[in-house]
């Protein structure tokens, strides 16, 4: 299990610089820090090796061509359960993929062109060994996005 890593004020403002655009140039998180760029540059480098997994960007699926998206339950038997995780990280269309509690143990988001291959992608689902059950939610308007980025409030 990872350590936790001690950040101070200055840590948890370039975390916050860098959640919102991880292109600011270390010259102008150094003027809003009031430290040196060199400063900033060997902070970025810890946080690097330390905390920050990576940098991404957030794409919008419906605009790249996912016109359909489900927020999917998958029920498992027991025994399989790592079985099926495996098998659904591997599906190119499942783009998440949560062990979770409550209803389902296994939760999916799934993008897909559109309702057949959804449907299509939901029927795989079911055939792997150890589904029980599929249950979808299709996802009909996203009214707040997951914030992937990191704030101090």
């Amino acid at each position: 299990m990872a350590t936790e890593y001690e950040l101070d004020e200055k840590d948890l403002k370039l975390i916050e610089i860098l959640a919102s655009n991880a292109r600011e140039t270390y010259t102008d998180m150094a003027k809003t820090l009031g430290i040196s760029d060199v400063a900033v540059l060997k902070r970025v480098k810890k946080l690097e090796s330390k905390v920050i997994k990576k940098y991404t960007i957030v794409v919008d699926p419906r605009r790249v061509g996912y016109k359909t998206i489900s927020l999917t339950g998958i029920d498992v038997e027991p025994e399989k359960l790592f079985d099926v995780i495996v098998k659904l990280k591997d599906h190119p269309n499942v783009k998440g993929l949560y062990l979770a509690t409550g209803d389902h143990p296994v939760m999916a988001v799934i993008w897909a062109r559109d309702e057949d291959e959804l449907a299509k992608i939901h029927k795989e689902v079911s055939e792997v060994n150890g589904v029980k059950r599929v249950c979808p939610s299709i996802i009909l308007r996203t009214l707040k996005e997951i914030e992937l980025w990191f704030s101090v409030d």
